[in-house]
C-alpha cells in the first residue's frame, strides 16, 4: 500500500488506537502494538525476513523487535535513573526544599508564580506526574496560607510541570527526541532553546490559572488558621530536610556535565580529554552520577536504609513507562519501514509547506491518541527523523526547534488516557468535568502558546 491509502489507513490507526485507549479501555501497551501490527500488515511489510538484490528487507517480527529493542537502548536506563533521583528527591524531602527556596526567591505574594516555577524546576528531572504528588502538599499548603483559589494554584503547578517535562533535558522525553533526530551531542542546544520556548507557554498558563480560578471551585478550600500547623506537620514527617547543596546537586550536576558534553562537541575538540568530557556528559553516565548524589543525600538525611525500597519502587513505578515507551517505539519504526517515507519524500513540497507546523501536528495526534507526551515526543521524532532533510530542516538549530515543535505537541491535550490528567484531577480535588475544563483545556492552550513561540523563532533562528 502506498500514497493516499496509506496516509488514510495511518489516520485510521491512530482513530482506532484512540477508540481502543480510551473507550474500550484497553491498556496503552497492548493498543499500540496492536495497532502497528495491523498497521504493518496492511502496509505492505513483508511478514517474515527477504533478500532482494542483495539487500535484506526486514520482516514485520524483525521491525517490530528493532523498534521495541532501540527504544530500550536509547531510553530505559535514562528514564529507571531519573525516576530513581525524582523518588529520592520525595523521600529526602528535597523536593520541599526546593519548593521553599522557590518562594524565597519569588515571595509569598506570588503564589500562583511560586507554584508554577517550583514546578517547572522539579520537573526537570522528575516524572511530571511523581512532580505533582511531591508538590501538592505545598500546593495546598500555599493555598490556606493566602487564601488564593486552589484550582489556580492546582494548574500553576500542573503547566509549570509540564513544560519542563516536554522542553528541558535531562528529562527522558526530550532527550530520547533530541538523540531520534541526530542532535543528541547538541544538548546544551536543546536546553537552552527548552528555557526559551517555555516563555510563551508559562506566561498563557500564569494567565489561564488565574482566570480558570475564578470560574471554577474545587474541594480543597481550607481554613487557613490551619496552614500553620499543616505545614510543621509536613516539615516534621521529614526530619532532616537535605542541604541546599545535596538537593541540587542530582539536578545541577547531571544538567551541567550534558552541557558541557554539548560544548565539547559542538566545538569539534578532539583527545582523551575531549572525549572523557563527552563520556561523562552522556545522559545515561551523567544521571548515573546524580543518582550517586541522590545516594549522598540518603546519606546526610539518614535514610539509608530505605535505598532498597526507593530503587525497587521506582522500578515498578517506570516499569509500566518503559514498556508503553517501548511500543511507541515500534509504531514509529513500523511506519519508518512503510512506504509513507517514500510518499512523502515524492510530496516533499506539499508536506513542507507546512514547514515547522507539521511535526507539532503529528506529536499532537499522537498524544491525543496514547496519552503519554513521552512516548509522542519519541514516536513522533522516529517518524520525523528520516524526513528531515525533505522538510528543509538541515542545520543543528533547525533541527533543535523541530524537536520543540514535537514538544509543544507533546503537551498538546491531556485528556482521560493521559495518567497526568487524572493525578491533577484527584490531587487538585476536582471533578472529571472541571479536570476537562482545567487541565484539558489548558493544556491545548500551553501547546498552542508554545507553538506560536517555536513558529517565531523558527523566522529568525537557521
Amino acid at each position: 500500500m502506498t500514497g493516499l491509502p496509506l496516509i488514510f489507513a495511518f489516520v485510521l490507526a491512530i482513530v482506532i488506537m484512540i477508540i481502543m485507549i480510551s473507550k474500550l479501555r484497553i491498556h496503552p501497551f497492548i493498543s499500540i502494538m496492536l495497532v502497528s501490527l495491523g498497521l504493518g500488515i496492511v502496509a505492505g511489510i513483508p511478514l517474515v525476513d527477504h533478500r532482494y538484490n542483495g539487500v535484506l528487507q526486514p520482516g514485520l517480527a524483525t521491525v517490530i523487535g528493532q523498534g521495541f529493542a532501540m527504544t530500550f537502548t536509547s531510553i530505559g536506563i535514562v528514564i529507571i535513573l531519573g525516576s530513581m533521583i525524582g523518588t529520592v528527591l520525595e523521600k529526602t524531602g528535597g523536593a520541599l526544599k526546593l519548593a521553599d527556596m522557590m518562594i524565597a526567591l519569588v515571595g509569598k505574594d506570588n503564589p500562583v508564580i511560586a507554584m508554577q516555577l517550583m514546578g517547572w524546576v522539579v520537573s526537570i528531572p522528575v516524572f511530571c506526574d511523581s512532580g505533582f504528588v511531591i508538590l501538592d502538599p505545598i500546593r495546598k499548603a500555599l493555598v490556606r496560607r493566602t487564601a488564593v483559589s486552589a484550582v489556580s494554584m492546582t494548574f500553576a503547578l500542573s503547566s509549570g510541570l509540564f513544560i519542563s517535562h516536554v522542553f528541558i533535558p535531562p528529562t527522558p522525553g526530550p532527550i530520547a527526541a533530541a538523540s531520534a533526530l541526530g542532535i543528541g551531542d547538541y544538548l546544551l542546544q536543546v536546553i537552552g532553546l527548552g528555557l526559551l520556548c517555555s516563555i510563551f507557554p508559562l506566561i498563557t498558563g500564569y494567565f489561564y490559572a488565574r482566570w480558570i480560578g475564578t470560574k471554577v471551585k474545587s474541594k480543597g478550600e481550607v481554613d487557613p488558621a490551619e496552614v500553620a500547623k499543616v505545614y510543621k506537620d509536613l516539615i516534621a514527617s521529614y526530619g532532616k530536610l537535605p542541604s541546599a547543596f545535596s538537593t541540587l546537586a542530582p539536578i545541577v550536576l547531571p544538567i551541567s556535565l550534558m552541557a558541557l558534553s554539548s560544548v565539547v562537541a559542538v566545538s569539534g575538540a578532539t583527545g582523551f580529554g575531549p572525549e572523557l568530557v563527552r563520556f561523562f556528559g552522556t545522559p545515561i553516565i551523567a544521571l548515573a552520577i546524580g543518582m550517586l548524589c541522590a545516594v549522598f543525600q540518603l546519606v546526610s538525611t539518614n535514610r539509608m536504609d530505605e535505598f532498597y525500597r526507593i530503587c525497587n519502587d521506582s522500578l515498578m513505578t517506570v516499569g509500566p513507562i518503559i514498556f508503553i515507551t517501548a511500543a511507541g517505539g515500534v509504531l514509529g519504526t513500523v511506519i519508518a519501514h512503510s512506504d509513507l517515507v517514500n510518499y512523502i519524500e515524492k510530496n516533499a513540497d506539499i508536506f513542507a509547506s507546512m514547514g515547522i507546523f507539521f511535526p507539532f501536528l503529528l506529536a499532537a495526534i499522537l498524544k491525543s491518541a496514547q496519552g503519554s507526551s513521552t512516548v509522542s515526543l519519541i514516536t513522533t521524532a522516529g517518524i520525523v527523523a528520516p524526513l528531515l532533510p525533505i522538510l528543509g530542516f538541515n542545520t543543528p538549530i533547525e533541527v533543535t526547534l523541530v524537536c520543540m515543535a514535537i514538544g509543544a505537541g507533546a503537551m498538546t491535550v491531556s485528556h482521560a488516557n493521559d495518567s497526568y490528567f487524572w493525578v491533577v484531577t484527584e490531587f487538585g480535588e476536582m471533578t472529571p468535568t472541571q479536570g476537562y475544563r482545567v487541565q484539558t483545556f489548558g493544556t491545548f492552550l500551553l501547546g498552542i502558546s508554545a507553538m506560536i513561540e517555536i513558529a517565531l523563532l523558527s523566522l529568525v533562528l537557521h
